[in-house]
């Protein structure tokens, strides 16, 4: 038996969301003429409340577009020190748009508007870049899947609006906190003035991110996925998996937290763990009581069929999703007894 946790981005589409992938109608998108496609924007859109959204590659592709709409060459964008947008997308705040990043820390990912404030730069004061966009990211990837406080965001939101610094969100899992909080996804968007959400991690779309806000800033961000080469034709055959993504795999995350907890309930009493961040979604982080057998301990598991990945000194990160089945589960189990 194999067991893939390195990521929720290795799902394969079921036969039902190749069916609706095979039957999608489509069109020139470029030209805004490809019917699933707009059927997929305008449910997002719907579904959060907002104006508008536009169907690109990648949340990585989605992230730098609406960094770049929202900040001059020369600004600077608050966000976490682990946040995806500074560590694993290549760079692209410099590269693509010229923005320098003020890196703070926080708890497991997250930040608060009380240090946010502390680096807003003087306006006025030419030695400063103008700080020019807040990023927050929930779930926390590097954070082990951890959610925001919802309070907190809402504490940010106010504190940005009244500073007239727009708030981005990387909410490559943000439905995972949703379904997590049952917060309405309408009340949690309007925090926000933009949201980038991946189709392709947990919901299990094989290909594409939705970046979504008002009209005008999806105007500007359609222009600017042109110039990046995101512009695509007859992207209807992928729109349609994201779409079936989202009318019927959103409810079943709850079934990989499950997944999840049970793993790390069990993993607590292993004699070579010691310590296991609070699981919160579908990620799993273990510390490892000798840090110097983490490749050891991967490649074990590895020939005993399970997959996982290194996420830092000394750490080992699971994550389950669609792909993981309760049998997996516990075949996982007994052979991690076996380490």
């Amino acid at each position: 038996m194999i067991v893939d946790f390195r990521s929720d981005t290795v799902t394969k589409p079921s036969s039902a969301m190749l069916d609706a992938m095979f039957s999608a109608e489509t069109g020139d998108d470029v030209f805004g003429e490809d019917p699933t496609v707009n059927a997929l924007q305008n449910y997002v859109a719907n579904y959060f409340g907002k104006e508008a959204s536009l169907f690109c590659s990648s949340g990585t592709q989605t992230n730098q577009i609406a960094i770049n709409v929202h900040v001059q060459p020369g600004g600077e964008v608050i966000c976490h020190e682990e946040s995806h947008i500074y560590k694993y997308e290549g760079g692209g705040i410099a590269k693509n748009s010229g923005a320098s990043v003020r890196l703070l820390q926080g708890n497991r990912g997250r930040i608060t508007k009380e240090q946010i404030e502390k680096w807003i730069n003087p306006e006025h004061d030419v030695h400063f870049p103008l700080t020019q966009l807040i990023s927050l990211e929930d779930t926390a990837n590097r954070g082990g899947g951890a959610i925001y406080n919802f309070e907190d965001i809402k504490n940010i939101s106010a504190f940005s609006r009244s500073n007239k610094i727009p708030l981005h969100l990387d909410g490559a899992r943000l439905m995972n906190a949703l379904i997590e909080t049952k917060i309405d996804p309408k009340e949690y968007a309007q925090q926000f003035d933009s949201i980038s959400l991946c189709l392709s991690k947990g919901l299990g779309a094989p290909i594409g991110s939705v970046l979504i806000g008002s009209n005008d800033f999806i105007k500007k961000a359609h222009r600017v996925r042109k110039v990046f080469g995101g512009g695509m034709r007859q992207a209807g055959i992928i729109a349609a998996a994201g779409l079936y993504a989202l009318q019927n795999n959103v409810d079943r995350l709850a079934i990989d937290h499950f997944h999840a907890k049970l793993l790390s309930e069990t993993m607590h009493s292993f004699s070579w763990i010691k310590e296991i961040v609070d699981v919160e979604t579908n990620i799993i982080v273990v510390v490892l009581k000798e840090e110097t057998k983490r490749d050891y301990i991967i490649q074990e598991l590895a020939n005993k069929g399970i997959k996982t990945i290194a996420f830092g000194p000394g750490m080992i990160r699971f994550v389950t999703h669609l792909d993981v089945s309760a049998e997996q589960v516990n075949y996982t189990l007994e052979k991690l007894k076996e380490i």
